[in-house]
C-alpha cells in the first residue's frame, strides 16, 4: 500500500514505520495529518448522528468519517507489512495510534524526556537573535506536543520568558505588571521588537562612552601641554 494523494505524503513512504523509528514516524506522521487537515479525529470525539439530524450535523458527522477514513490511510500506508495487518481492523485512527503508542512507548518516553531536558536546559546566547531563540523553543515544544506532552499555553510562554538574558529585564517585568497575554506567535514578535530598542539603547550608550572617552583624552593632552608649558617657563625664569 503506497500514499499518493499528495506530494508531501512521500516523507512517510521514504520512512515508513518499522518499529525503531516510531518516534521520528510519529512526527512525520503529525505533519502530514495536520497539513492535509485530518489531524483533528486524534483529539475530537466523532459527533453525534440522531435520527433527526440537522443538515449541519450530518455534514459534521460527514466530515469526520471522511477525514477519520484518510487519517487511517495515512497511518496504514505508513507502516510495515506486519504492523498493517495488527491494526488494519481498528475502528478508527485513534485507536491505531494508542495501539502503537503502547507499542513502542518505551522509544516515546524516552524521546519525551531528551527533549524536556533540552527545553529546560536551553537558555538565549548571547549575542543570538531573539527570532532564532524562539524559533528553536517552539521546536522543541511542538516535538513534546507530537510525543504527546500536554503543556498548556500560558506555561509554555512563561518557559520562554524565562531563557531570556537579563538584557530583556524591562521586558519581563512590563510582562508582568500588565498581565499580558500572548500567543507564542505574538510573543516572538513583541520580543523581536523590544530587540530592537535594546540594541538602540546600547548603540546610545556605546555613543556616549566613546564621547566620554574621546574628551578625556583631549583634556588629558591639554593638561600635558599646560604642564609643558609650565616646565618651560619655569628653566627661563
Amino acid at each position: 500500500m503506497s500514499l499518493s494523494f499528495n506530494p508531501l505524503t512521500s516523507i512517510l513512504n521514504q520512512n515508513k514505520l518499522e518499529g525503531s523509528n516510531y518516534v521520528d514516524w510519529k512526527r512525520n506522521l503529525d505533519i502530514v495529518l495536520t497539513a492535509e487537515g485530518y489531524k483533528f479525529v486524534i483529539t475530537e470525539e466523532c459527533p453525534e448522528k440522531p435520527e433527526n439530524a440537522t443538515d449541519d450535523q450530518v455534514k459534521a458527522y460527514g466530515k469526520w468519517v471522511k477525514a477519520d477514513e484518510m487519517a487511517r490511510c495515512c497511518i496504514l500506508a505508513s507502516m510495515a507489512n506486519v504492523l498493517q495487518h495488527q491494526h488494519q481492523s481498528m475502528g478508527s485512527a485513534y485507536d491505531m495510534l494508542e495501539s502503537l503508542k503502547e507499542m513502542f512507548d518505551e522509544q516515546n518516553r524516552a524521546a519525551k524526556q531528551t527533549t524536556m531536558k533540552a527545553l529546560l536546559n536551553t537558555k538565549m546566547a548571547k549575542g543570538s537573535s531573539v527570532r532564532d531563540h524562539i524559533l528553536k523553543m517552539m521546536s522543541l515544544l511542538n516535538e513534546l506536543e507530537v510525543l504527546g506532552a500536554v503543556i498548556d499555553k500560558e506555561f509554555q510562554v512563561e518557559m520562554v520568558m524565562q531563557t531570556l538574558p537579563d538584557s530583556f529585564q524591562q521586558f519581563r517585568l512590563n510582562y508582568n505588571m500588565n498581565k499580558m497575554d500572548l500567543s507564542l506567535a505574538k510573543l516572538s514578535n513583541e520580543l523581536q521588537a523590544a530587540e530592537s530598542i535594546i540594541k538602540q539603547q546600547a548603540s546610545v550608550v556605546a555613543l556616549n562612552v566613546e564621547k566620554a572617552l574621546v574628551s578625556k583624552s583631549k583634556g588629558n593632552k591639554k593638561r600635558r601641554r599646560l604642564k609643558r608649558f609650565w616646565h618651560l617657563v619655569v628653566r627661563l625664569v
